[in-house]
């Protein structure tokens, strides 16, 4: 009975390490950066930019920042939409309501988990009035 015990505690104390290191794993912040070029949505080659996304999956926070270094008229949105190079795919997190140059919003946890586990499967793109399906996109990647 003795030996039962002891194994038992043995294993409780290494099941609580195991999902004590996979809950400071998950509350991690990742970052992610897309280059952004208007070659890649059909506009101008001239457009440019970059976003930095911070991904915080234990909370569902997502926040950004973009620099656009040239764009063909003023911006009107920004999304990260799920999607490999050259497919367009579906919003799934909006950059805040309108086009903001920076923030946080909140995105389900499972979404961001699926982003941080496969960047390049998700893309960034900022829209205008003259491009209303993307003035220029970037994949995700890890950021540095």
């Amino acid at each position: 009975m003795r030996k039962v015990l002891i194994v038992v505690g043995i294993a409780a104390v290494s099941l609580a390490a195991v999902l004590g290191a996979a809950a400071s794993t998950n509350a991690k912040t990742v970052k992610l950066e897309a280059i952004l070029k208007g070659s890649n949505e059909g506009a101008p080659a001239s457009n440019r930019g970059k976003t930095e996304i911070r991904l915080t999956p234990s909370s569902g926070k997502v926040c950004w920042e973009t620099t656009i270094t040239k764009i063909d008229g003023k911006p009107n949105a920004s999304h990260i939409h799920k999607g490999g190079k050259g497919v367009s795919g579906n919003v799934l997190v909006p950059l805040g309501a309108g086009y903001k140059r920076q923030g946080c919003a909140t995105a389900p946890k499972a979404t961001v988990k699926a982003i941080i586990a496969h960047p390049g499967r998700y893309y960034v793109n900022v829209h205008n009035a003259k491009h209303p399906a993307g003035a220029m996109r970037g994949q995700l990647a890890r950021g540095t």
